[in-house]
């Protein structure tokens, strides 16, 4: 089937950046943020939410596929990565629009089956300024045997780059709840265990990927001494909750900025790349 047709549906949301919502999303990463913003960098994946009826909601905990993105038969759904290019700042009780557009559709074999890449860009405006463009990638696989799943290559830390600032971040059962309830995050592989691992084949719970770049994004800021003007990251194993995670900031021979975070047992979960 081609879906060439969704390409480029879009709709609008507006929101508030309220104290309320700073205050919380503050006190979930604290003190693992750049405190020198007005408003904590990584607020906006809280604004306009997926928030719909409970009846619409898939047994993933997703809303169903078929409404804006296009029911491709395809069960399992992660958060591949992204992109950030700010153009401005928000500020507490900012209203701010958020443009959502289906901007590509790509289908690929893998080694645990078919996959489809979905790319959704997401434009944040203030009034007529635009704040943030967001570019995120969000992978489906095909639902298969979970003895069947070949799990990703470990990919360890051993980069030859000049390190230059490390958190060691230890996340909780609670602080991805907090985290899933600030965002309207339904996904049940961060907090119903038994669907986790029976379900969906994993070893545990998992740590969201926004959560952990988050993470990054605060800890280049807290050493750049501002924010970025762009952040990409993508996730390349899942991160299991358990144990403390290192979140490391590197620098290469021509100072360009990367940060990985890296798992209790070595492995990188997520790269991010920043300037």
């Amino acid at each position: 089937m081609n879906y060439d047709d969704w390409i480029g549906h879009s709709f609008s949301r507006t929101d508030i950046i309220t104290p309320r919502l700073v205050t919380h999303f503050t006190n979930t990463f604290a003190p693992h943020i750049f405190d020198q913003a007005k408003v904590p960098l990584g607020v906006f994946w809280c604004l306009s939410p997926d928030a719909v009826p409970s009846s619409d909601i898939g047994g993933d905990g997703h809303p169903k596929l078929g409404n804006f993105l296009p029911d491709i038969g395809y069960e399992r759904r992660m958060w591949a990565g992204g992109a950030l290019t700010f153009s401005g700042t928000f500020k507490i009780g900012d209203s701010v629009t958020k443009t959502t557009t289906i901007r590509d559709i790509q289908f690929k074999r893998g080694k645990s089956g078919n996959l489809c890449f979905v790319t959704i860009g997401h434009d944040y405006h203030v009034a007529d300024n635009l704040i943030l463009a967001e570019r995120q990638d969000v992978v489906y696989r095909e639902t298969t045997d979970n003895s069947a799943m070949v799990p990703p290559p470990k990919a360890t830390n051993d980069s030859k780059d000049t390190a230059l600032a490390t958190w060691q971040v230890t996340p909780t059962s609670l602080m991805m709840f907090r985290y899933s309830a600030l965002t309207f995050n339904g996904h049940r592989i961060h907090y119903d265990q038994p669907y986790a691992t029976g379900i969906e084949g994993y070893d545990g719970l998992l740590v969201h990927g926004p959560m952990q770049a988050t993470l990054l994004l605060n800890l280049a800021a807290t050493h750049k001494g501002h924010a970025p003007s762009t952040f990409s990251y993508r996730g390349v194993a899942p991160l299991v909750l358990g144990g403390a995670i290192n979140v490391t900031l590197t620098a290469d021979e021509t100072d360009h900025l990367s940060g990985c975070v890296i798992a209790p047992d070595g492995t990188i979960t997520t790269r991010a790349k920043i300037t």
